[in-house]
C-alpha cells in the first residue's frame, strides 16, 4: 500500500510554529520521510520547482506519483497561459515518475463569495477538459480538485465540472472533508459523491474532523471512512490516498507534524487492514 501526504497540511503545522515549509525543503521531506509516509505531492507553481523538489525526494527516499498545480480555466484571456504551465510542469514530472496531476480551476476570490458565471463555468468545463486530453496525449492523468467554494449554490460549480467532461480525460480528486464542510458538515454528502462520481475518483484527499474542526492526526471523526473505502471496495476502484490532515484554528496542539502524520498512517493501514 502506497501512501502520500500534500503539501499543505505540512505548511499549517509549520506556520503554527512560526515557521515556513519552503524556507528548508530539505528539513521539511525529512520530517516526511520520519513520519513513515510513502511519497509527496507538493505545490507547484512552475517547472523550477519540479526541478528543485526532484533531487531531495530522491534523498529522502519520497515518490512523487502526483503533484497539485493550480490553474486559471475560466478566463479566455489567462487559459493559453495557465494551460501551457500545467503542461510544461507535468512534463517535467513526469520524469521522475509523476503519472497524476491534480489542479484546481482557481475561484476569483480566494476565501471570498464571488462566484464564476454559467458562461464562466463553461469556459472553465471546456478548458479543463482540453487539459485533460493534451495530458493524456502525453500518458498522465488529470485529476479535478475543489474546495469548499465550487459547492456554493447546490454545488453548481463542482457539478458541472463533472457534467461537462468526459472521465476519459478527466478525473476526480475526492477532496472528502472540502465536500463534507462546503455541504454544511454533511457525511451524507460525501458518501453522495462517491456513489455519484465514485468510478471517476483517480485519488483521495484524507482529512478528519471533530466537531467541525480539523483534528491533529487522521482518526475516527465527522466522517465515517471505513464507509467510504467500503464504497471504493464496491466499485472495484484503488484510487491514489493522499493525507491531508492539516490543522487550523481551534485544533488541540499537542503533536508536531511528523507524530501527528505517523499516527495518521498508522490508522489509514490499520482502517484498510494493511
Amino acid at each position: 500500500m502506497h501512501l502520500a501526504t500534500n503539501q499543505y497540511p505540512w505548511s499549517t503545522f509549520y506556520r503554527r510554529e512560526g515557521r515556513c515549509f519552503e524556507d528548508d525543503l530539505d528539513a521539511g521531506l525529512a520530517q516526511v520521510a520520519a513520519s513513515g509516509l510513502d511519497g509527496f505531492e507538493p505545490i507547484v507553481g512552475a517547472v523550477e520547482h519540479v526541478d528543485r523538489l526532484a533531487p531531495l525526494l530522491e534523498k529522502h527516499g519520497l515518490e512523487m506519483r502526483s503533484l497539485y498545480v493550480n490553474s486559471v480555466l475560466h478566463d479566455p484571456s489567462e487559459i493559453e497561459a495557465s494551460i501551457a504551465n500545467v503542461l510544461a510542469v507535468a512534463e517535467r514530472a513526469r520524469d521522475v515518475g509523476t503519472r497524476l496531476i491534480v489542479t484546481n480551476p482557481s475561484p476569483i476570490q480566494w476565501g471570498g463569495q464571488q462566484d464564476k458565471s454559467d458562461r464562466q463555468l463553461e469556459v472553465q468545463a471546456e478548458a479543463l477538459e482540453r487539459l485533460g486530453r493534451d495530458l493524456a496525449e502525453r500518458g498522465l492523468t488529470l485529476a479535478y480538485h475543489y474546495h469548499q467554494a465550487e459547492l456554493r449554490h447546490g454545488a453548481r460549480e463542482f457539478h458541472h465540472m463533472m457534467a461537462a467532461t468526459s472521465p476519459v480525460h478527466v478525473t476526480l480528486c475526492l477532496d472528502c472533508h472540502w465536500t463534507f464542510r462546503g455541504c454544511g458538515d454533511s457525511a451524507v454528502a460525501v458518501h453522495d459523491v462517491v456513489t455519484l462520481y465514485g468510478e471517476r475518483v483517480s485519488e483521495v484527499h484524507l482529512r478528519q474532523s471533530t466537531g467541525g474542526v480539523w483534528r491533529e492526526s487522521f482518526g475516527e471523526g465527522d466522517i465515517d471512512y471505513a464507509r467510504v473505502f467500503e464504497q471504493f471496495q464496491a466499485l472495484e476502484d484503488d484510487p491514489h490516498l493522499v493525507l491531508e490532515q492539516a490543522v487550523e484554528d481551534g485544533t488541540p496542539t499537542t503533536l508536531d507534524a511528523t507524530e501527528a502524520h505517523r499516527r495518521s498512517g498508522a490508522y489509514v493501514r490499520k482502517l484498510l487492514g494493511q
